[in-house]
């Protein structure tokens, strides 16, 4: 402990300090025990007279599909190498977003063709994103607004 004041009224109002916090401390334990042994109660009450339920699930969402990939060779002259990011959340797909090859490395990617980034790009904005960073709707020659 720091140094203690040397005169005796100041040690007196520090002991009565401790005291009361001792004594607060005590009491808010007390409740805690209390609370405790009655939920521990009402625990093996309900263990003895309850029957075995199902835990209630969230409604299932229909999946989304991410695109498949398609061969290259579209009809664009410069081929852009394109990976799509699965978003999942529990295990499901929540969306996917789409970076050009050169991109940081992301986890879940899959390869995917131009064409069929524009089509994900285009027509599901909602599920498919384009990748602030490496920007693959620029490189795609696309606007998304």
């Amino acid at each position: 402990m720091n140094e203690l004041p040397p005169d005796p009224p100041r040690l007196r109002a520090i002991l009565a300090h401790l005291d009361t916090q001792l004594a607060d401390t005590e009491t808010v334990a007390t409740y805690l025990r209390l609370q405790r042994d009655a939920v521990r109660a009402a625990l093996s009450r309900a263990d003895r007279t309850a029957a075995p339920r199902p835990v209630p699930t969230a409604p299932r969402q229909p999946r989304r599909q991410l695109p498949r990939s398609e061969p290259t060779g579209g009809t664009s002259g410069q081929q852009v190498g394109l990976v799509i990011e699965e978003q999942q959340e529990g295990g499901r797909p929540t969306g996917g977003m789409v970076h050009t090859a050169a991109c940081m490395p992301h986890m879940h990617l899959r390869p995917i063709s131009p064409d069929v980034a524009r089509r994900a790009l285009a027509t599901d904005a909602a599920f498919f994103s384009p990748c602030p960073l490496c920007r693959p709707d620029t490189e795609l020659g696309i606007d998304i607004a």
